[in-house]
């Protein structure tokens, strides 16, 4: 079974906590705060390895999660780092955020690394905290928690060429003539349900990768018959190889034919409609071929005189040679003017990890009313509050001066919060206390 796409979930390993401890040695006198920073977490990492090549495996395991931080210890010991979860993946996998369709990262090339779910940071332990108007601070910080989230994985056949048709358009038997692959070959439609590679030998020492793609019929962009199956991995080929049968009954136009491949091309992604493509007019050994080959060529050439018709035979030979040497000298042409557009600093596709993690610092602060109380909106106060371990009077203060730096007593007093109103801040409610306008009083909250 070949299986080209699957939804998983990954989230980095929590940040440890930080500690708070003393030295209490019997001949160490005053010996000050000792307590460890927490450990990171792990991240989670996709890595590519060519010996897969489908998504089979998430069939059945579709939760990823990377090791947690280890707790900060006495005697100012750090805890050890969450090991990394290495998530293996086949080459050509596309990584897409579930919720948002954003493109994480495309991993095409071997060894190639992204971190889908970052760790969290450890806590600080109340070693970092001392100086000299705090020598013994009682003030230590939990641990951030790792980046969660739903992932949807595409595999996209990395080829050089694709074969593209109607189903029984003879992509199949083609491929088999230039290249070792044997495909399965029958007389009835959707012979082929999964791509196959083939490796094409075209002389002069050149070689290419020919993918056959499974057929494709009308309304395919919208996922009709294996619509989507056949267009994803379409758009990894450099050369488009059409291949339009000439021998079908009467009632077809090869001409039809190739306007709805196109069409279904066009509809999925404009740029596949504009991808260097060649036409493989096959089945030409039928009596009635070269008929409609001369009433195909002319239509063709009205709608797109750029395009060139090789008449090609699986049975008799005929044109496949010419056909192999037409396409390596297509994926040249390609290769020497992508290589020239990155010379001339034209931008590149996109390759790698091209996601930017969120982050938090050009978030405003929201404040609504809730319940009769205040609701604070903002992922890095709620980060502040969540790292802050609320376990003595010295942290509360701290925290109130923090908030109070961040902007937060000032969004809250401008829609009317006043002294003894609830604020819930993430998952901690407190008490408001505004003080004085100047801000002076900081220590009751």
């Amino acid at each position: 079974m070949f299986v080209d796409r699957a939804k998983i979930y990954v989230k980095g390993g929590d940040g440890g906590n930080g500690m708070v401890a003393f030295r209490r040695e019997k001949y160490v006198p005053e010996g000050g705060p000792a307590g460890g920073d927490g450990g990171k977490g792990g991240d989670v990492i996709f890595r590519v390895d060519e010996g897969l090549r489908t998504l089979m495996d998430f069939r059945y395991n579709r939760h990823f999660k990377a090791e947690r931080g280890e707790n900060g210890k006495s005697k100012s010991m750090d805890g050890r780092n969450g090991r990394d979860l290495v998530v293996r993946v086949p080459p050509g996998t596309a990584v897409y955020d579930a919720e948002t369709g954003e493109l994480i990262a495309d991993l095409t090339r071997r060894g190639q690394e992204a971190v889908i779910a970052r760790g969290g940071r450890g806590g600080r332990g109340n070693i970092r905290f001392k100086s000299p108007s705090n020598p013994a601070p009682r003030i230590a910080e939990n641990g951030e928690p790792g980046e969660e989230r739903w992932v949807v994985l595409e595999l996209k056949l990395l080829a050089d060429a694709g074969l593209v048709g109607l189903p029984n358009a003879g992509k199949s038997t083609l491929l088999s003539v230039v290249s070792a692959a044997r495909p399965k070959i029958g007389d009835y439609p959707f012979t082929t349900l999964t791509p196959n590679l083939g490796v094409v030998d075209a002389g002069d020492f050149r070689s290419f990768v020919l993918a056959d793609l499974p057929g494709l019929i009308e309304g395919a962009h919208a996922g009709a018959g294996l619509g989507h199956e056949f267009l994803r991995h379409a758009e990894r080929t450099r050369v488009i190889v059409h291949v339009v049968d000439m021998s079908g009954p009467e009632d077809s136009d090869p001409f039809v034919s190739w306007e709805t491949v196109n069409r279904e091309l066009e509809l999925y992604n404009p740029e596949l409609a504009r991808r260097s493509q060649i036409v493989a007019a096959s089945k030409m050994d039928a009596p009635e071929a070269e008929d409609r080959l001369r009433r195909f060529r002319e239509r063709l050439a009205g709608a797109r005189p750029d395009i060139e018709v090789i008449p090609v035979s699986a049975v008799t030979r005929r044109g496949v040679q010419e056909l192999v040497r037409k396409v390596a000298d297509m994926l040249d042409a390609s290769r020497e003017e992508e290589a020239a557009s990155a010379g001339t600093g034209a931008p590149a596709e996109a390759e790698g990890v091209v996601f930017r993690h969120r982050e938090e610092d050009d978030e405003p602060i929201v404040v609504r009313r809730e319940n009769g109380g205040f609701v604070v909106e903002n992922a890095k106060v709620e980060a502040v509050v969540r790292r802050t371990q609320l376990v003595s009077h010295e942290a509360a203060v701290r925290l109130a001066r923090i908030l109070r730096r961040m902007g937060v007593d000032d969004a809250l007093r401008a829609q009317g919060a006043k002294d003894g109103d609830p604020v819930r801040i993430g998952d901690h409610v407190f008490e408001f206390y505004g003080g004085d306008e100047d801000g002076t009083e900081d220590t009751d909250r």
